[in-house]
């Protein structure tokens, strides 16, 4: 590609993915698919006009670190505290639960593989894709409803931010163990000193970004150190305890999330984000997804997909919230509060695609996840909320 065919291919997929967002927003339905649907408009499979390339490939890249550095920044400890054990509980279950019925229904269609084989990393991340929950959809609805602060709504927060932390890790773990060169020993010490090391640094670094906060508050220098911050635990992350970059710009979200001017640094990060970076990150998983080789096959395995994806977290977070002593509607709202899904699913299947685990067919599978699990979501919390007459 030359340079200057660079800026073409930007500047229609920015308009692009801005135009079809709008009109998902006016639909009710979340930007984040209007966007995907422009960049499968404009890619190879419909138009042509835009092809995947490495330079564009490099500002997805950045677009996720940017997106999981924003939903650890925007993680509130104390929001943790408040539900405790039984979000860890309800989250631990909107992780095992999908995992597993994703990881069979994959096996149900293409045959069942010992563990180490080719298909068998391909249906573990096919249930991967369904662990992770999108919580911002839930956040609108509740807030509408004047029900975000009730222990409910609460508890549906913290449950999905600990499943994103939990399936981030499970994540971690198996891009390790998919990796010929290490052994599953070695894969869980690493990631455990990770952790470890992001704790103790972490607190170092959050006391020396308190002093800055304080002594400059609201001042673009601290965004801009907080982003090389993001960088920083993206690249040691990977370089040297070999686990998932995008853990590290979450941890570095998660320890500058206490601060004062975490919102600020958020608000900075989103119009990065907003205006280049999220387009074309979310373009890209259009642009990757190969719809000229959807078969009846992959059809079929879609609209299962979307059905065991939403089920899945209905029986298994609702379950677990009616053990914890939740009852009544309160174990469906639970349930379906946790079955939306988005930014987080896409970085799963991106994931995926990036280490050869699943082609870019099955993207249209998670397409249409996001999509249902997205307008359905507030559809059914409204009425469960429906006060009677």
């Amino acid at each position: 590609m030359e340079k200057y065919e660079v800026f073409r291919s930007l500047a229609i997929i920015i308009i692009a993915a801005k135009f079809f967002g709008l009109c998902a927003r006016k639909l009710k339905a979340p930007q984040v698919a209007g966007e995907i649907v422009a960049g499968l408009l404009v890619g190879p499979s419909v138009l042509g006009l835009v092809g995947y390339s490495d330079f564009l490939g490099y500002m997805a890249e950045i677009g996720v670190m940017l997106l999981m550095f924003t939903a650890g920044l925007e993680t509130r400890i104390s929001d943790l505290r408040k539900t405790g054990l039984k979000a860890l509980s309800i989250a631990c279950a909107g992780v095992f639960i999908p995992l597993v019925c994703g990881t069979l229904l994959y096996m149900c269609f293409y045959g069942f593989a010992p563990f180490g084989d080719e298909e068998f990393y391909k249906a573990l991340f096919v249930g991967l894709i369904l662990t992770a929950t999108s919580v911002s959809i839930t956040v609108q609805t509740l807030k509408e409803l004047g029900k975000l602060s009730e222990f409910v709504g609460t508890t549906i927060v913290s449950a999905a931010i600990i499943d994103d932390v939990i399936g981030i890790f499970v994540l971690t773990i198996v891009i390790g163990i998919k990796d010929p060169s290490q052994d599953i020993g070695n894969t869980f010490l690493m990631t455990g000193l990770f952790f470890l090391a992001s704790v103790v640094f972490g607190y170092v670094f959050y006391r020396v970004f308190k002093v800055i906060d304080n002594r400059w508050p609201h001042t673009r220098r601290i965004p801009i150190i907080g982003l090389a911050l993001c960088f920083v635990m993206s690249y040691c992350a990977q370089k040297y305890f070999g686990v998932a970059d995008i853990t590290g710009a979450y941890v570095a979200g998660v320890i500058l999330s206490s601060l004062k001017d975490s919102n600020y640094i958020s608000r900075k990060m989103d119009i990065n984000s907003y205006m280049i970076f999220g387009p074309v990150f979310f373009a890209s998983i259009g642009l990757q997804t190969d719809i000229k080789s959807v078969d009846m096959s992959i059809l079929l395995f879609s609209i299962c997909f979307v059905v065991v994806g939403m089920l899945s977290k209905i029986l298994g977070c609702g379950g677990v919230s009616f053990l914890c002593g939740f009852r009544g509607k309160d174990t469906l709202k639970i349930g379906c509060g946790m079955m939306t899904r988005g930014e987080v699913a896409l970085i799963v299947a991106q994931r995926a695609l990036s280490v050869g685990a699943l082609s870019g067919a099955y993207f249209t599978s998670v397409i249409l996840l996001i999509i249902t699990s997205s307008i359905l979501t507030p559809i059914v919390l409204k009425i469960l909320y429906a006060e009677k007459a």
